[in-house]
């Protein structure tokens, strides 16, 4: 008897491993633009879109080293239609875009004034308020890290305007944004900082600082996923 127990308990956890790994990955870490449409130019530049791979390739690392599993959405570039990425990560149970900031054109001789991240979520997504709570321990992760609040996405003007949730973390509405509202699970949008800043741009390609960054969007991201209970 006791030899057919073991051997019962041993396929049972055969079972539940396999399960394990037949699992889709937690994380969805969206590559904010495409080689077709780079987003923003740096100061120097350089390409929104090459940051913002350099940044979700070390995001997954960081999730890794924290053992939640990830997949990377847009990573090569090719992929231009936004609801395409929504539809790819249908599976996963948190949508997270990387993304790096810039500033309305007039204000781009003034760029040095801008600095910061912000995070943004949708109202019309899904799941509103665990994309709320989601982004709040992001930002919270971010601002324990160093790191402090870009406001001008708030201020009332052509291609801002954006309802700000909590300007001490940098927390935004952007309802129509299409990969948070198309998202199948709780989403969020980060901006890392803002690149057409000459003197921000110098910092956010500092290993050190790309690293930092990384660090604090997984630690916000596991306490994420531990509080709707998800564990790998």
């Amino acid at each position: 008897m006791p030899h057919r127990l073991f051997s019962y308990s041993l396929a049972l956890g055969l079972l539940a491993n396999a399960a394990w790994a037949d699992a889709p990955p937690a994380v969805a870490i969206d590559v904010g633009h495409s080689l077709a449409a780079p987003g923003a130019r740096a100061a120097s530049g350089a390409t929104e879109f090459s940051f913002n791979q350099r940044q979700a390739r070390l995001l997954q690392q960081a999730l890794s080293a924290d053992g939640v599993t990830s997949r990377l959405i847009g990573e090569a570039g090719d992929m231009t239609p936004l609801t395409d990425r929504t539809l790819l990560a249908r599976q996963q149970r948190l949508f997270v875009s990387v993304h790096h900031d810039s500033v309305q054109p007039q204000y781009l001789p003034d760029a040095s004034r801008f600095h910061g991240y912000s995070v943004f979520v949708s109202r019309k997504n899904p799941y509103p308020v665990q994309s709320l709570a989601c982004a709040r321990l992001v930002a919270q992760a971010l601002s324990a890290a160093g790191e402090t609040p870009a406001l001008h996405h708030a201020e009332p003007i052509a291609g801002e305007n954006r309802p700000l949730v909590d300007a001490t973390l940098g927390i935004y509405w952007f309802d129509d944004l299409v990969v948070l509202k198309t998202a199948r699970q709780p989403a969020l949008l980060v901006e890392h900082g803002v690149i057409v800043n000459p003197q921000e741009e110098a910092r956010l390609i500092r290993p050190d600082v790309e690293k930092k960054l990384a660090r604090a969007v997984a630690d916000g991201i596991r306490c994420c996923l531990l509080a709707q209970g998800i564990t790998n």
